[in-house]
């Protein structure tokens, strides 16, 4: 087939490769404009934009992917389906039904569960066992469509949001390419969604990220996995600033005030909750890398009575 592909993060990565390895022609890849990221706020472009730069495929990056004109570019291409993977942007029907075959979608969830910008950190932060992808039909409501295929994964015991991410972004191309094969074949059966039983997974920012030690020590540590490795969880330390938290571990212990730091060694650093303990494994102090907490620890970054919260 001759695809038009819409995506921005690594995520897509594994999906648009995969139509070429398939025989597919990746006819254009429409992706979000360069925007300013990391700490020094330098213009960067997508992960999808530099792969589709070192393949020679053409791109578009749309402010808004709408319009006439927008519309008459994607046109041109003469798409006979679009293959959409976390674009970033909700797509209006006129847009959707420019190829012959419509448009469809990798969901990374098993809808109609999490719906939304973020269902991958939904997931975990809800400490669901299990998450997957489905390969969905596109129309106008958000995640709503008809499903194609639907692909379920287990959430291992102490998997981040990162991880499985990069695990459901690989699923989700194999079933990509098994759901053309049966598209080109008219074998495709859709089944629509219950609506009913729809949950949602909002969008994620910095604020969303931010601990709550008054919560459970096993809510916060489902709080950290969820938010790694974007945005991070984070907790300001008094007059140190914000840390960015990985690789929790729940302890049985109690004590201290929720936020306190009631032991640091090697193992990392550990955190008092509203109920039982969080071990800390690895941090990421203010304007460093991501470290191990046992390093942070022996270059004095903290100590045991400092406590996380306050101000951020």
């Amino acid at each position: 087939m001759k695809v038009l592909f819409w995506g921005t993060p690594a995520f897509a990565l594994p999906a648009l490769r995969s139509l070429s390895e398939e025989g597919h022609v990746v006819v254009g890849v429409v992706t979000q404009p360069d925007r300013p990221a990391g700490r020094g706020r330098e213009v960067a472009m997508s992960p999808v934009k530099q792969e589709a730069l070192e393949t020679g495929i053409p791109i578009l990056q749309p402010e808004k992917a709408r319009g006439d004109e927008f519309l008459a570019q994607i046109r041109a291409l003469d798409a006979d389906i679009s293959v959409v993977v976390a674009y970033g942007q909700i797509l209006k029907p006129e847009v959707l039904a420019v190829p012959r075959l419509g448009s469809v979608n990798i969901h990374a969830s098993l809808l109609p569960e999490l719906r939304g910008a973020a269902p991958i950190q939904w997931a975990i932060v809800r400490g669901h066992a299990t998450s997957g992808v489905t390969i969905m039909r596109m129309e106008a409501g958000l995640d709503s469509g008809p499903m194609l295929m639907r692909v379920e994964e287990p959430i291992e015991p102490e998997e981040s949001a990162g991880e499985l991410g990069a695990r459901l972004a690989e699923i989700g191309a194999e079933a990509l390419v098994e759901v053309l094969a049966l598209l080109e074949n008219g074998g495709i059966v859709e089944q629509p969604q219950d609506h009913a039983l729809a949950t949602y997974a909002p969008k994620v920012d910095r604020e969303t990220a931010r601990v709550d030690w008054g919560k459970p020590a096993d809510e916060v540590a489902l709080w950290i996995r969820g938010m790694d490795d974007v945005p991070g969880a984070w907790s300001p330390l008094g007059m140190r600033g914000p840390v960015k938290l990985y690789r929790p571990q729940v302890v049985n212990e109690t004590g201290g005030f929720p936020g306190e730091v009631i032991e640091t060694g090697d193992a990392g650093v550990l955190i008092a909750c509203g109920m039982g303990a969080v071990r800390v494994r690895e941090v990421q102090p203010p304007g460093k890398r991501r470290m191990p907490a046992g390093d942070w620890v022996r270059g004095r970054g903290v100590a045991v009575g400092e406590r996380f919260g306050g101000e951020a």
